[in-house]
């Protein structure tokens, strides 16, 4: 008999492609505990403020917020505790030395469960926009949208 699978949501962060230029990206593990990982495959959870850092050759994921299980009665998580992401050595040391010499930041961009059903999570190392980057891409992707209403218009 066939496995049946969950359905499970991706938690995306949204605006990361309009605040950074994304360089390059990577997906890594990370370690939950229970009450996590309920409220995670319910979709209750927020990666807008999230940011990963690298500490002591480990790497952390701070300020992702995972809501509180609503049936975790009094063993529940803190919702904003940092999270350990799961690299391997040598991809830490490589991050570590592209992160502090070349002031690039990593980025989460999405959580999701894989096939296993173990949590993965998308790190992107990305450069920070100005604000006229901003502007300039704003402006590329409304005349993108104009050229593909005229193209609809024409046919």
């Amino acid at each position: 008999m066939a496995k049946k699978t969950l359905a499970t949501p991706r938690i995306r962060n949204r605006k990361a492609h309009h605040r950074f230029e994304i360089l390059d990206k990577l997906q890594c593990g990370l370690v939950l505990c229970g009450t996590e990982v309920k409220s995670l495959r319910a979709g209750q959870a927020s990666l807008e403020e999230a940011f990963a850092y690298i500490a002591d050759g480990e790497a952390w994921l701070r300020d992702f917020h995972i809501a509180p299980y609503s049936h975790g009665h009094t063993i529940n998580h803190e919702p904003k505790r940092r999270r350990k992401l799961l690299l391997h050595r040598q991809e830490i040391r490589k991050l570590e030395t592209r992160i502090f010499h070349k002031g690039l930041t990593l980025v989460p961009l999405e959580v999701y469960f894989n096939e296993r059903g173990l949590a993965k999570v998308l790190l992107a190392v990305a450069r920070g926009k100005s604000h006229t980057d901003k502007r300039q891409t704003l402006k590329k992707a409304e005349h993108r949208r104009e050229m593909d209403r005229a193209l609809r218009r024409r046919r």
